[in-house]
């Protein structure tokens, strides 16, 4: 039995952070990181059966064209995505009531809509990525036992092109679910790789007041290649979203709306526009 210390549930037996009960999500799960974004999804949906917030969680249950959704923001940052993960994981393969894991257990489908910055030239502004690869150079993940599920050769190669300082923990390569990849392969979607930073500021190249470690990190992850794959976007959920999804069993899939190109200096003349096209295009692949 695993005990309320480490599965907190709330009174009501709902999981701690989601404020979720199992029958209130889907098998198929969108991610968002803004809390505002779930309703510009389920403002397209035939209709809405369950809805609640706490803090950045917000989470919604619906149907879209007879396909039973769940929409949830998952705030910033790989710590959230350690919380959303491990809640939706328990919801399904775990019992609230005994606190003992089932003997079957369930696989939920992932796929996190996002909006995110292109690091290569050829990707322009308003078009798709989805990320073959989550690169996490946030540390994260290496809380688990991860040796079954990341790419050692491909961590080495990025250290060594890098000359990355190990001080900031060992990066971890993740792929994604071979299944939800075939499932919206698309000839307007480019593929690459995603890095996933711990932070915002510091962690992705900025610099406002404080001095980083390597300046000219960016440059470097601009023109670092591996398997014919370029890193495509830097951003800070994706090989997080990844990793706990191919160790807990489910299929994760990320994709991104590019507004900038940071290789270009351009930024797309109208963000809100892209994000819906990748919305509808998301949907429309999730309904086939």
């Amino acid at each position: 039995m695993i005990a309320a210390s480490e599965l907190i549930l709330n009174p009501d037996g709902s999981v701690y952070h989601l404020n979720l009960k199992p029958e209130n999500i889907a098998h198929d799960i969108i991610f968002v990181g803004d809390p505002d974004r779930v309703e510009k999804i389920t403002q397209l949906f035939d209709s809405i059966e369950f809805s609640t917030q706490k803090r950045e969680f917000k989470i919604q249950t619906g149907s879209y064209k007879g396909k039973r959704l769940t929409v949830i923001s998952t705030g910033i940052g790989a710590d959230n995505i350690d919380i959303v993960l491990n809640e939706l994981d328990a919801l399904v393969n775990i019992d609230l009531k005994t606190r003992s894991i089932k003997d079957h257990l369930t696989s939920l489908n992932i796929v996190r809509i996002g909006t995110s910055g292109s690091l290569q030239a050829e990707i322009p502004v308003d078009s798709f990525v989805m990320s073959k690869m989550g690169l996490g150079l946030d540390s994260m993940l290496r809380s688990y036992q991860t040796e079954a599920i990341t790419h050692p050769a491909l961590e080495d190669a990025f250290i060594k092109h890098t000359n990355w300082d190990l001080q900031k923990g060992r990066p971890y390569a993740v792929s994604c679910s071979e299944k939800l990849e075939r499932q919206f392969e698309s000839p307007s979607v480019f593929k690459g790789i995603t890095a996933t930073a711990g932070g915002f500021y510091g962690p992705q190249g900025r610099i406002l007041r404080l001095a980083i470690q390597d300046e000219q990190l960016n440059h470097k992850m601009d023109n670092f290649v591996h398997s014919n794959y370029k890193i495509t976007n830097l951003e800070m959920e994706t090989a997080a979203i990844y990793g706990l999804s191919a160790l807990l069993g489910h299929h994760a899939i990320s994709l991104n709306a590019i507004i900038a190109n940071r290789a270009s200096g351009t930024f797309s003349s109208d963000p809100n526009l892209a994000t819906a096209n990748l919305i509808d295009f998301a949907l429309q692949q999730l309904i086939k």
